[in-house]
């Protein structure tokens, strides 16, 4: 099942996050032609930690990681679906938040990888809405509260029932002392354009808004009674049908199970390498370049379905990041490598660019880009090697431009005969692949001068050395063979000896330069705000919110404000 504990060498247990439809226990997923449903029932008793129940569909990482694999497989195997449809199997709630028992036993790592990763899955609702064409609609039959209403502010349009007590809420600050962990604030505001002082009132009610009010205020879309409920629904999925650009046609494609094997100190994929030096805290994660040139057409990519090599890669580096973020907790950096034929990466990168009017090719790309993403808001020091017989190139030279400290070799090491390290561009350099403020990575690289830019594009598909790379503006160091042992192997040592806490902020307030967005807002306002909330004593202290919620007994606060 999806976070089902399994142990690995030395008697570590993880959480994985590899699942598929056979093994949900919380959603039901079913199509009918161009529209699905998502049906939330959760598993009362199918909770990933003993210590609380999952009751009136209420969630922990378990049932988000069932969410985002539905989505995804949305994406990828059903191109035919233009309409999605969520709604609650439960009757009379649609759904209760995040599992307030789960939070008060989590720790605090646990809590806040939590939030990120739900974060990331509501994302996931609207860019497959903006750039797939999926709509999603939401059925609130109930009480949406807290996580609850935050996962219906992520579809396109919410449908309450009009029955007098379906509701909306946002209950976080009054009940549990905390904020709404899922951009709830965030989406209210920025994209439902509810007024401040409306807002205001909402988040500070225990129970919610409902009806007429609820439309008005825009919390919701509609409202209709029961006996109408299911005509609205059918009317409102057909109408969004209609207008979705959406244009897959034939089958889509299985999303097989990686081939992973996790032993120790180390992850192995196809193309994917991750080996973890516990004693340095340091995770080297190091990617190959494809072997066999890309198919001729689209016809091959299709025939290669999962195994097409950037889809299979983006699958095993994004199953690999979550693994290290919320398996290996104390692992301070990722360092960055790769190895083989940079004419390779290139080729498939004109591949993904000649062909891009495609669906799945799209699926691909803005695949990438979310992969891209969550590497950005990993809360790790990020750390790119550029070696003798690397292949960052393209795609994969985002991660150079995309880690806080790049290290390039000039020339060979002494006894290396592999081919002196080189990086070159292409056309997903360019655009494809924004972070979640907009801008690409080579864009927030030269803000004091976008003329670089046009520097940078001038040489896509030049093999550019570490001279020239540093002239560009591309890495931070080029070093030569004397130096670089000790200058790299004296950063990495200064690095992990910094405070984590520090080196978080410090690096998160570093990465997003320029304007802000409502995903950049969601990963910082709100990822800083909940971080420092969860350590409060008014909110996780022995008689704190979250810990006496549900006695009887008033939570105690420090009314001191800071």
């Amino acid at each position: 099942m999806a976070g089902e504990d399994r142990v690995l060498s030395g008697g570590a247990k993880y959480i994985d996050f590899q699942t598929d439809p056979s093994r949900y226990r919380h959603w039901k997923l079913a199509v009918d032609g161009d529209v699905a449903t998502l049906t939330m029932d959760v598993d009362e008793n199918g909770g990933l930690f003993e210590g609380y129940q999952l009751k009136l569909n209420s969630y922990d990482l378990g049932v988000d990681i069932e969410l985002a694999d539905a989505v995804q497989r949305l994406r990828f195997e059903h191109p035919e679906v233009k309409v999605v449809v969520m709604r609650s199997g439960k009757n009379r709630v649609f759904c209760a938040g995040a599992n307030i028992r789960m939070l008060a036993g989590s720790t605090h790592a646990h809590k806040v990888n939590f939030c990120k990763f739900t974060n990331e899955t509501r994302n996931g609702l609207e860019d497959s809405s903006e750039n797939s064409g999926q709509k999603f609609i939401c059925v609130v039959n109930g009480t949406a509260a807290g996580g609850g209403y935050e996962l219906a502010l992520a579809t396109d349009h919410i449908i309450m029932a009009d029955d007098g007590s379906a509701a909306v809420a946002l209950p976080e600050v009054p009940l549990l002392a905390v904020l709404p962990g899922t951009g709830g604030l965030t989406r209210v505001v920025d994209k439902r354009k509810v007024r401040r002082d409306h807002a205001d009132y909402f988040c500070t009610i225990e129970e919610g808004i409902k009806g007429k009010r609820a439309v008005q205020w825009r919390l919701v879309d509609e409202i209709a009674p029961n006996s109408k409920l299911e005509t609205k629904v059918a009317e409102r999925a057909k109408a969004l049908a209609a207008a979705s650009p959406r244009n897959g046609a034939g089958k889509g494609v299985a999303l097989t199970p990686l081939n992973r094997k996790i032993d120790g100190d180390a992850l192995r994929y196809d193309f994917v390498t991750v080996d973890i030096d516990r004693a340095a805290r340091i995770a080297t994660i190091s990617i190959k370049a494809p072997e066999t040139a890309p198919p001729a057409d689209i016809d091959g990519m299709i025939a290669q379905g999962a195994a097409f090599w950037p889809l299979q890669v983006a699958r095993e580096l994004d199953d690999a990041i979550l693994h290290l973020r919320i398996n290996e907790l104390e692992t301070a950096m990722l360092v960055f490598k790769s190895h083989g034929d940079r004419a390779q990466v290139l080729a498939y990168d004109d591949f993904l660019e000649n062909n891009k009017a495609h669906w799945l090719v799209n699926e691909i790309r803005q695949y990438w880009k979310r992969v891209l993403k969550r590497v950005d808001v990993t809360s790790r020091t990020l750390v790119t090697l550029v070696e003798p017989g690397s292949c960052f190139a393209g795609t994969l030279a985002e991660l150079v431009f995309a880690a806080d400290r790049s290290y390039m070799l000039v020339g060979q090491k002494q006894g290396d005969n592999r081919p002196p390290p080189a990086i070159a561009l292409s056309a997903m350099n360019f655009g494809p692949y924004p972070m979640s403020h907009g801008l690409t990575r080579l864009e927030s690289r030269f803000q004091a001068d976008p003329s670089q830019i046009d520097e940078a594009k001038a040489k896509v598909g030049e093999a550019l050395d570490a001279e020239a790379a540093e002239e560009l503006g591309l890495i931070t160091f080029a070093l030569d063979d004397i130096d670089w042992d000790d200058e790299v192997r004296v950063f990495f040592e200064e690095r992990t000896s910094f405070s984590p806490d520090g080196l978080t902020g410090m690096e998160a307030n570093l990465r997003f330069v320029g304007p802000e967005t409502m995903e950049s807002k969601i990963f910082s306002r709100l990822t800083a705000w909940q971080n420092w909330i969860f350590q409060r004593p008014n909110a996780v202290g022995e008689e704190g919110a979250l810990r006496r919620y549900g006695t009887g007994v008033k939570a105690h606060y420090d009314m001191t404000r800071v």
